[in-house]
């Protein structure tokens, strides 16, 4: 956000170190949050107008956005249940939305829906208006706090026009993708430094270890070094990648030539493919062999050290890494383009 309307002037690398910190100490923050940050990103930059006047003062007067685009329902691929109609004087969204991250704590909901003419649209809603309920039943066995489930919509009312999504900001997977990543970051990072601390109280060790005390032990040291390191070369992946969004983000409040900026997209979104399918494994890797250094006694739930690996693998599977690759490699091979709204729904009919 601008400093001159109530922000602090950051750029986006700022924001995705921020969130690797809060992650590293609840990694469900950044992720219930991913919504709100991607609704003001979006805001920020669009264009000089009514709408963007009144979202940017619902921003600085500190009100929050949750998200509702994803759908369980019997949608076909690329398409949504979810409708945007005409109710009276004003719109309205009826439908059901599921992994609506976020929206259990807003105050406001961006949502995806079909227009009256078939199109992809969005509105907001007001996340406590009749009509609106979030239920809280996310099933997953990792980020159990980000209230990931369902919400239901039955003719809620909607604030303004409808914004079909093809308006939006075009560096938009690239930039949640990276809110992602910074969350795995902070993962990583608090597993390092658990184990630690944990090795570093220990004073209980093997008759055939390599040390007389767990501190002396090179083989378990070794394990906690490998743990940091994985951290870090994590950290250092989207710091790099981070830049790439910056330059999207750039590349858009410039006004560039179409082609220019869609070029810019093209590179964001294929660099944090890249970054996501080598980033996610040094993150699991680093919730994993954290155990060789601490042995049984770290399996106690009392310890909760599985919830890091767990928090990772849940995060690591929104958005598969192995069609990353794939895009990847099409790109590398054939000059593919990428595709930049990766959607889920119902197999089609041949």
């Amino acid at each position: 956000m601008p400093e001159d309307e109530g922000g602090f002037g950051a750029i986006l690398p700022d924001l995705f170190a921020l969130l690797a910190e809060l992650a590293e100490a609840d990694s469900n923050l950044p992720q219930a949050l991913r919504n709100h940050f991607g609704f003001a990103e979006d805001t920020v930059g669009s264009p000089t107008g009514e709408r963007r006047t009144h979202w940017v003062e619902r921003l600085t007067a500190g009100d929050l956005f949750g998200g509702a685009w994803s759908e369980t329902g019997p949608a076909a691929v690329g398409t949504f249940e979810t409708s945007i109609h005409r109710s009276g004087a004003r719109w309205g969204l009826t439908g059901q939305k599921y992994y609506t991250t976020g929206s259990l704590f807003a105050d406001w909901i961006d949502v995806v829906g079909t227009g009256e003419a078939g199109e992809e649209t969005s509105v907001v809603v007001p996340a406590k208006a009749p009509g609106v309920e979030v239920i809280d039943d996310w099933d997953g066995f990792g980020q159990r706090l980000t209230a990931s489930g369902t919400a239901l919509f039955e003719d809620a009312p909607a604030i303004g026009e409808p914004l079909p999504t093809a308006d939006r900001f075009p560096y938009g997977p690239a930039f949640f993708q990276a809110v992602h990543l910074a969350t795995l970051i902070g993962i990583a990072r608090a597993a390092a430094s658990e184990v630690a601390q944990a090795f570093r109280e220990r004073n209980r060790t093997y008759s055939h270890a390599a040390g007389a005390r767990p501190s002396a032990d090179l083989q378990v040291l070794q394990v906690v070094g490998r743990v940091h390191g994985l951290a870090y070369a994590a950290g250092a992946i989207n710091e790099q990648a981070a830049q790439a969004v910056q330059r999207a983000y750039e590349a858009r409040a410039a006004g560039l030539p179409e082609a220019e900026a869609h070029a810019i997209n093209v590179a964001a979104e294929i660099e944090l493919a890249q970054a996501q399918s080598v980033l996610i494994g040094l993150v699991l890797d680093a919730g994993t062999i954290l155990f060789d250094a601490l042995c049984a006694s770290a399996t106690s739930r009392r310890h909760a050290l599985d919830r890091h690996w767990r928090n990772a693998r849940t995060i690591a599977s929104h958005n598969p890494r192995i069609f990353k690759d794939r895009v990847v490699g099409d790109d590398a091979v054939n000059g593919t383009e990428p595709p930049f709204q990766r959607k889920i729904g119902q197999m089609r009919k041949s």
